[in-house]
């Protein structure tokens, strides 16, 4: 057998091919029962957080600049707003801190400017007809489902090893006044795993947009997820669109979903204070204010931007191994067939794995009779639809380390078995 498959002769390729269905067979005997489909945190990494739960007692609640356990506050405690606005790089005046998920506050921003429309605006959004956002692609399938359920048109974006195809954004910004928001998720992009460059940030903030309310939605969802002690470096996007004359231009959203507990973390959403002041305004009609004791609760774990990054390095023990396995199995089985590629990530949660064009749906469904959940093929695209069916988005973090390689195997095995039937 050559190194590619493509040059391989058509003997050599069935033969090849049968092994990797008689593989699949054994595999399938195993009766596994895997999930890779979404990046949640595993027990230990949850494990890390554990004093949240016993670190405020009534002491800590009496000595608070406010009382966490009364209305009021709807943009969050003083205490939280500053450790969230070292955590966003942004002033204590440019910050609400809310609940535990920072999917709803980019769900909420997003109705508000449907129904009332933004600062420098002249229309609610749903008089865009329709609204478009654009969508960097492969990305986050929760941005793609907002807009799909909002009734936003999306727009898809390739992706470059610096970030989004900046000469394709610009051109859709300036001549579309439909066009009034984009999706980033700046470091760690899921799933590619690509931080945007300082030239593509700038660009951003700068760009002309011909629709005078347009609004970048900063996903920063890993902004201190790194697997590296030298991270590349990640511009802060407000400070550039102040620069540039756009302060309002950008929305910035992070949580500790995956820092401390997924489902009783902490979101925050950082903007200029013009549109701090209107979210303010619109929050004030929904809610009479957050779960204070749980922002309370994070601050006195945590204490600063340094507490925080060193709670992360201990995640990054405990997921580092898990990455590097899918790394040496694709290496050890898949390289050299030339027919998939695999990012190498610094950081985030995800691997993107592309294969063959017309492949992706067939290998995860093998996977899946292997006993091995996948991401649904296309999830990586606006709708569900990836136009060449090759992407698959890989979520290492939750399963055991044993775990990873056996649904490596799976994986591996489906990729070869999958591109061998697509090569005849």
């Amino acid at each position: 057998m050559k190194s590619a498959y493509s040059e391989a002769s058509p003997g050599e390729r069935d033969d090849e091919k049968a092994r990797a269905r008689a593989r699949h067979g054994e595999l399938v005997d195993l009766g596994l029962a895997l999930d890779m489909t979404r990046g949640k945190p595993c027990r230990a990494q949850l494990d890390l957080g554990n004093e949240i739960l016993t670190c405020v007692g009534p002491t800590e609640v009496a000595a608070a600049t406010l009382d966490p356990r009364n209305y009021g506050v709807i943009d969050g405690l003083p205490e939280a707003k500053a450790l969230f606005g070292q955590y966003m790089g942004v002033g204590i005046g440019e910050v609400i801190v809310g609940g535990n998920s920072s999917l709803a506050l980019m769900h909420d921003a997003i109705v508000r400017a449907l129904l009332f429309g933004v600062p420098g605006g002249e229309r609610p959004w749903s008089q865009a007809k329709p609204a478009r956002f654009l969508c960097p692609s492969p990305g986050y399938d929760r941005h793609f489902t907002v807009c799909e359920h909002l009734g936003i048109e999306m727009i898809a974006v390739p992706m470059t090893e610096d970030g989004p195809d900046m000469d394709e954004v610009e051109h859709l910004v300036a001549s579309d006044d439909s066009v009034v928001g984009m999706w980033c998720v700046p470091r760690y992009s899921n799933p590619t795993g690509i931080t945007y460059s300082d030239e593509t940030t700038r660009r951003l903030a700068a760009m002309p947009a011909r629709a005078r309310d347009f609004r970048i939605f900063w996903d920063n969802a890993y902004a201190v997820h790194h697997l590296t002690d030298s991270p590349r470096p990640l511009l802060n996007i407000l400070d550039a669109a102040k620069e540039s004359g756009h302060p309002n231009r950008p929305l910035l959203f992070g949580s500790t979903s995956k820092v401390s507990f997924a489902g009783a973390g902490v979101a925050a959403m950082a903007a200029s204070e013009e549109n701090i002041a209107d979210q303010k305004r619109h929050i004030s009609a929904q809610s009479i204010g957050p779960d204070k004791v749980n922002q309370l609760r994070h601050v006195k774990f945590f204490g600063d931007m340094a507490g925080i990054e060193a709670h992360m390095k201990r995640h990054a023990t405990i997921i580092r191994p898990k990455f590097e396995a899918v790394v040496a199995a694709f290496d050890t089985q898949l390289a050299k067939t030339g027919v998939a590629a695999l990012s190498r990530p610094r950081g985030g949660y995800f691997f993107s794995l592309d294969a063959l064009a017309g492949t992706a749906r067939r290998i995860v469904d093998l996977a899946a009779e292997a006993g091995v959940k996948l991401t649904p093929a296309g999830a990586t695209y606006p709708y569900g639809k990836d136009p060449n069916d090759r992407n698959i988005r890989l979520a290492p973090t939750f399963p055991e380390p044993e775990e990873i390689d056996q649904a490596m195997d799976v994986i591996c095995n489906s990729v070869k078995l999958a591109s061998l039937e697509k090569l005849g």
